[in-house]
C-alpha cells in the first residue's frame, strides 16, 4: 500500500515553471493588434470637473483613442457595486454613491481616473495622458475618518455627514449591565492603521473584443474570476454573461486586493470594443499606491468589564470605519460581519455589543486586505486583554487561561456558533516553545545592557471557509459561498480538476493534487489542475477568506466520491461480479468475495470504451460535478508570543523571538501551511512596526505613496520564527480542515504591540511602532 500524500510536505508543483521564470503573469501575455492605456488621474483629493480637453491628446504621435466619463456613459455602462448590503441600526439600507468607471462630474481622491488614453505604445498612450488638460473646482476635502462626520466636505449626495451606515451588533442593554456592576473596567483608544496591499504582481488587464462573435475577453488579475464576469455583465452591463469570458492566469499574489473589480479593467474591455483592437493595461507601483484598494483603518473606543476574580462580564466597542472615496466590492461587510462577529475571541463573554460607523472620505476605497475584519477584532480584543492583565496585576496567560471558552459548541453573543477547539492547547504549547518560564531572565540580561525587553501574548480566532450561502444572504451577501468541482478522468487514467477556487501563491496546483492522487489512488504526476478561466471552469466564487480547502477542497472530495462510486459500478460489470461487491482502496477496485482485480487506468479505460456495459444504464465516461455550500464556518485558533527587544537610545525595536502554534484542523501538506503562517506573520510585523497609508490633511495627497515613504518588512526586520500545530480536526468539511492563509497577520500586530507596551511600561501606542515614535516612549519614560 502506497504511503498517503495527505499530510506530507510534497514539493510544490507549480514552483518550477516560476523559478525558471516560465509562469504566465496577464503582463506577460501579448495580443494581435495590442494597443495600450494609460489613465488620466486627479491630482485633487475632491473637485468639480469643469471641463477635459482632449484636443492636444488626440495630437500625440501615436494616439489611437481618448475616451472620457461622458463616453462611457453615453454607451451606458454603469457605476461599479458594492455586493453586500448592510443595514443602519435604524433599519435603513447602506448609502451607497455612484463609483463610475471613469468620472465626469467630480474627482473624490487622488488617483481617480476620468479619461483613458489608448495608444499604439504605452510611452504614446502616457504621452496622451499627460496632453489631456482639465480644468478642476477645487472642493474641501476629509482625509481622517474620525472628522468624516463633521467636514464641509460632502463626498456623496446619498450620505448626508458622509456616513454609510450606523450599524451595531449585540445586547446593548446586556452589556451596560455588565459594565453597571463590574468589579475592573478597562477602556483604550486604538488604531488600527490604513495599508496599501503592495502584492509583488501589480494589477493589469487586457480587454478583447471579437466583433465576429460579439464576445469579449478579459484577461485580468483576480482572484475570483467568476465574479469579476458577474459583476461586469449583471451590473456594469458590458456584455451578457455568455458574452463575456473572464481568464486570470498565473496571478502574483493578491492578499485580498485582486478580489474586488476595479476601474481600469472596467475601462479596458469597454475601450477594445470602441476601438476595435485588445487594450492592455498594467499599473506601475505609484498606481498601485493610488488605486489599489487599501485595508484597515479603523479608529476604535473599546472598553473590557471584569468581576473581582478576573472573570470577562462585557465588552464594548465603538468603532468608525473609513471605506474611501467610493464603496468597494464587498467593503461594507469588512468592518461588520467579519469585524464585529469575531470580538468574544476565544473569551466566553456573555455580553458583548459594537457600534460600527462606516463612513466616506478622500482617500482610496478600503476593502478585505490579508485577515479582513479579523486582524482588527483580534487587535481590539487582545490589546484590552493584555491590558486588564497588567492593571490586575495578574500574568496574561492565567487571564486568558480562566476566560477561555472550555466546551463546545459555543454560541457567542455576537452570531458565531464555534464548533470545536482547544484553546489551552495552543497556549500552553506556545509558552513552552517560546520558553516564556526563562523571559525574566533574558528581560534581565537585557536590561544590564541598557536594552529594554517586553513579551507579549496574542490568542485569537478567525472565522473562515465562509458559511452557509443562506447564513449569508440573510447577513446581507450578494452571493452565494459555495464553491464548485469537476473531475474529469481522461481514458488513460490521468485526471483533470477544474476548480472555481483560484489560486494566486497558495499552492492549490499541488495541494489539490494530493488529495486527488490519494483518494484515487495515481501518480500526483497524472493529476492537474485547472483554474481561473470561466470558459473551462462553469461557475466559482474564487479565493479569499481562507476558503480554499475547507470550501474548494470539499467540493473536490464530494466530486471524487461520486467518480469513485460509478467507477465501482463499472468495475463490477467488467468483473462480472454483483454490485455492492466491489471495493476500492489505493487504486485497485477488488472483489470483496473473490480474488478479482483491476487497477484505475482499466476501469477508466472501460469507462470510456463502454463495450463492457450497458449504455443505457451506465452512461460512458467518468467525470463528475459537486457544489459544495458549507455547513458552517470554520474556527482555526491558536496563541502567538512575541518577544521584543529596543533600544533606547535609538529606539529601534527587534524582534528576538516569535512563536506561533496554530489549530488548522487536517493539515494537507505541512509545508505550505508553514510558508502562510511565515507570510502572515511576516505581513503583521509590517503593520504593527512599518507600515501605515498616510495622507496630507491639507491637500489629500498620499504621502507614503512609494517605497521610499511606505516601509514594507524586510528579512531583518524579522525573526527566525518558530511554527507549531494542535490539532482539533473540524466537524463541519468532511477533509477535517479549517483555515491558515490568514492567521499571521490576524494575530501578529496584536502580539508585537503588547510585546513594545510591554518593554516601554506603557498603555497606549499606535501602530505602527516606528523608531522615532519608540524613541520618544521610551525616553519620556526614562
Amino acid at each position: 500500500m502506497a504511503a498517503p500524500l495527505v499530510g506530507q510536505s510534497v514539493k510544490r508543483k507549480e514552483d518550477f515553471r516560476f523559478i525558471t521564470g516560465n509562469g504566465r503573469y496577464t503582463d506577460d501575455l501579448t495580443k494581435p493588434g495590442q494597443t495600450y492605456a494609460a489613465f488620466v488621474r486627479s491630482p485633487h483629493a475632491h473637485a468639480r470637473i469643469k471641463s477635459v480637453d482632449i484636443a492636444p491628446a488626440r495630437k500625440v504621435p501615436g494616439v489611437v483613442a481618448v475616451l472620457t466619463g461622458a463616453d462611457l456613459e453615453a454607451d451606458g455602462v454603469k457605476g461599479l457595486i458594492c455586493g453586500w448590503m448592510i443595514h443602519s441600526k435604524d433599519g435603513s439600507p447602506m448609502r451607497m454613491g455612484n463609483h463610475p468607471a471613469l468620472a465626469s462630474s467630480r474627482v473624490r481622491h487622488v488617483g481617480d481616473q476620468l479619461a483613458v488614453v489608448i495608444g499604439e505604445t504605452m510611452a504614446a498612450a502616457a504621452a496622451g495622458a499627460e496632453a489631456v488638460a482639465v480644468d478642476y473646482e477645487v472642493l474641501p476635502a476629509v482625509l481622517a475618518p474620525e472628522d468624516a462626520q463633521t467636514s464641509p466636505a460632502q463626498l456623496h449626495d446619498e450620505a448626508p455627514h458622509n456616513v454609510i451606515y450606523n450599524w451595531h451588533l449585540g445586547d446593548e442593554a446586556k452589556t451596560k449591565a455588565a459594565f453597571a456592576s463590574a468589579a475592573h473596567v478597562v477602556e483604550l483608544d486604538i488604531v488600527n492603521n490604513r495599508l496599501v496591499p503592495n502584492a509583488m504582481e501589480p494589477r493589469a488587464a487586457i480587454g478583447e473584443y471579437d466583433q465576429g462573435s460579439g464576445t469579449f475577453t478579459l484577461t485580468t488579475t483576480s482572484q475570483n474570476p467568476h465574479v469579476a464576469r458577474l459583476v461586469l455583465s449583471a451590473f456594469v452591463q458590458i456584455a451578457p454573461e455568455h458574452k463575456l469570458r473572464v481568464i486570470a492566469p498565473d496571478v502574483g499574489g493578491g492578499f485580498g486586493s485582486k478580489i474586488f473589480i476595479y476601474p481600469e479593467e472596467t475601462v479596458c474591455i469597454w475601450a477594445a470594443k470602441k476601438v476595435g483592437r485588445p487594450v492592455k493595461w498594467t499599473a506601475d507601483r505609484s498606481e498601485s499606491f493610488l488605486t489599489d484598494a487599501h485595508g484597515r483603518d479603523h479608529v476604535s473606543k473599546a472598553a473590557l468589564a471584569l468581576d473581582a476574580s478576573g472573570r470577562i462580564t462585557g465588552l464594548k466597542v465603538h468603532t468608525i470605519a473609513n471605506l474611501g472615496a467610493y464603496m468597494s466590492t464587498f467593503s461594507s461587510s469588512v468592518p461588520t460581519y467579519l469585524y464585529a462577529t469575531l470580538l468574544s475571541g476565544q473569551y466566553d463573554i456573555p455580553a458583548i455589543y459594537a457600534e460600527v460607523d462606516a463612513v466616506y472620505t478622500n482617500t482610496s476605497p478600503v476593502d478585505a486586505y490579508r485577515g479582513a475584519g479579523r486582524p482588527e477584532a483580534t487587535y481590539v480584543v487582545e490589546r484590552l486583554v493584555e491590558e486588564a492583565a497588567r492593571q490586575l496585576k495578574m500574568d496574561p496567560a492565567e487571564l486568558r487561561r480562566r476566560n477561555f471558552i472550555q466546551t463546545f459548541p459555543h454560541q457567542t453573543p455576537v452570531i458565531m456558533a464555534y464548533d470545536i477547539g482547544d484553546y489551552g492547547a495552543s497556549l500552553k504549547e506556545a509558552m513552552k516553545v517560546a520558553d516564556v518560564a526563562g523571559f525574566a531572565a533574558r528581560k534581565a540580561d537585557a536590561a544590564k545592557k541598557g536594552k529594554l525587553r517586553g513579551l507579549g501574548y496574542a490568542t485569537y480566532i478567525e472565522a473562515c471557509g465562509i458559511a452557509p450561502s443562506q447564513a449569508v444572504g440573510s447577513l446581507g451577501a450578494g452571493v452565494g459561498l459555495w464553491e464548485s468541482a469537476e473531475v474529469r478522468v481522461n481514458p488513460t487514467g490521468s485526471v483533470e480538476v477544474l476548480t472555481g477556487s483560484h489560486s494566486h501563491g497558495q499552492g492549490h496546483e499541488t495541494t489539490f493534487a494530493q488529495l486527488v492522487a490519494d483518494r484515487l489512488g495515481v501518480p500526483i504526476e497524472t493529476v492537474e489542475i485547472v483554474h481561473g478561466d470561466t470558459d473551462k471552469v462553469q461557475f466559482g466564487m474564487g479565493t479569499y477568506g481562507s476558503r480554499s480547502a475547507a470550501v474548494g477542497m470539499s467540493a473536490i472530495s464530494r466530486a471524487l466520491d461520486k467518480v469513485v462510486d460509478k467507477a465501482k459500478r463499472i468495475a463490477a460489470v467488467v468483473m462480472e461480479l454483483p454490485p455492492g461487491e466491489v471495493s476500492f482502496a489505493d487504486g485497485v477496485f477488488a472483489g470483496i468475495h473473490s480474488n478479482k482485480r483491476m487497477v484505475f487506468a482499466e476501469v477508466a479505460l472501460a469507462a470510456y470504451v463502454g463495450h463492457k456495459f450497458n449504455t443505457q444504464e451506465i452512461e460512458p465516461g467518468l467525470k463528475e460535478t459537486a457544489f459544495y455550500d458549507p455547513l458552517n464556518f470554520t474556527f482555526p485558533a491558536g496563541c502567538h508570543i512575541c518577544e521584543v527587544e529596543i533600544d533606547k537610545d535609538t529606539g529601534a525595536t527587534r524582534i528576538v523571538n516569535f512563536t506561533a502554534v496554530d489549530d488548522f484542523g487536517t493539515v494537507i501538506n505541512p509545508m505550505i501551511v508553514e510558508g502562510q503562517v511565515h507570510g502572515g506573520i511576516a505581513q503583521g510585523i509590517g503593520q504593527a512596526l512599518l507600515e501605515h497609508g498616510i495622507y496630507d490633511r491639507e491637500t489629500g495627497q498620499l504621502l507614503t505613496g512609494s517605497y521610499n515613504d511606505y516601509a514594507m518588512p524586510r528579512a531583518d526586520d524579522v525573526t527566525d520564527f518558530k511554527v507549531g500545530m494542535t490539532i482539533t480536526p473540524c466537524p463541519s468539511n468532511p477533509l477535517g480542515v479549517k483555515g491558515c492563509g490568514e492567521a499571521g497577520a490576524i494575530a501578529a500586530p496584536a502580539a508585537v504591540m503588547n510585546a513594545v507596551t510591554d518593554a516601554l511600561g506603557i498603555k497606549t501606542f499606535d501602530m505602527p511602532a516606528t523608531p522615532e515614535k519608540v524613541w520618544r516612549a521610551a525616553n519620556a519614560r526614562a
